[in-house]
């Protein structure tokens, strides 16, 4: 495998979402979240296998007890995959039926970042927030249509927040209290960058950014800079996840949502997903801590 995007499954999602790796099973797991689908590839089989969620569904990320925490669009649940059922556990956003959860990652102490937003990408209702311990607090920018990221450098010191409408993406210091500080410009989406989605750090520090409508991935550096491009045979690329025994696959979700029939005549592997080896690989995903 090399920097060029192969397709390794197809579930044809319509807005395939959430990737992460569970180095205990040795799978990615990842999402679709308009069709409330939560999927399970083993790369070494290759099997697909796919549950049912009890709404849209963003993320899921392996837990330390075997299970997994979802974001789902009425709030937090854990997922079994011994017996592959869904437990509603903590209501976010109650007063907010309109929005939804959207993405997630951990920090390295097991704490959990995601970001809620207006299921209809339209208004200004997302928020961040941060999970630890069993209390959940807004933590990083509010008032935005579509949250994504976080992401967070392997070193645990910066977390990285994205405005997808606004194109925009913020950098913030954590602090010794395991929240952000001030919030810093990053980098700018704009011409045929299509929209900063979902985001991950590699081993290096650096930022790789799926680009919704943008037809590509794209890897920032520290500082901001774009190092690293890599373009896809669809337009929308949504998140990327670090897998493998190495961690030196990327994958990333795609979709195909709102695609007209000649669009999805133009671009058959839309919604698929893809692996590729970029040069520098991951870090490990700390698990949920949930005990």
């Amino acid at each position: 495998m090399t920097m060029t995007p192969e397709p390794v499954a197809f579930p044809s999602t319509s807005l395939g979402e959430g990737p992460a790796w569970d180095a205990a099973r040795q799978c990615l797991w990842f999402v679709d979240i308009k069709q409330s689908k939560l999927f399970r590839f083993d790369p070494a089989s290759p099997a697909l296998d796919e549950w049912d969620a009890p709404g849209e569904i963003g993320w899921a990320l392996p837990a330390n007890d075997g299970r997994l925490l979802c974001g789902l669009q009425g709030g937090l649940h854990w997922f079994d995959p011994a017996t592959g059922e869904f437990a509603a556990w903590l209501a976010i956003e109650s007063d907010l039926p309109g929005n939804r959860l959207n993405d997630a990652c951990t920090d390295r102490s097991g704490a959990v970042w995601f970001g809620s937003m207006d299921n209809a990408c339209a208004a200004e209702t997302g928020s961040f927030y941060r999970l630890a311990g069993g209390q959940i607090e807004q933590a990083g920018p509010s008032k935005i249509a579509i949250t994504n990221g976080p992401a967070i450098a392997p070193d645990g010191g910066t977390i990285y927040f994205t405005d997808t409408l606004a194109g925009k993406i913020w950098a913030a210091t954590i602090g010794a209290d395991g929240l952000p500080g001030a919030l810093r410009p990053f980098v700018a989406f704009g011409g045929d960058m299509g929209h900063p989605d979902g985001s991950i750090t590699d081993a290096a520090g650096n930022v790789w950014v799926g680009c919704y409508a943008g037809w590509a991935a794209r890897c920032f550096n520290a500082a901001g800079e774009e190092i690293a491009k890599v373009d896809f045979p669809t337009a929308n690329i949504t998140k990327l996840a670090f897998g493998g025994p190495d961690l030196a696959t990327l994958y990333a979700t795609s979709a195909h949502q709102e695609m007209s029939a000649e669009e999805r005549a133009a671009q058959p592997l839309a919604g698929a997903l893809f692996a590729f080896r970029p040069e520098v690989g991951g870090h490990p995903l700390t698990t949920v801590r949930a005990r």
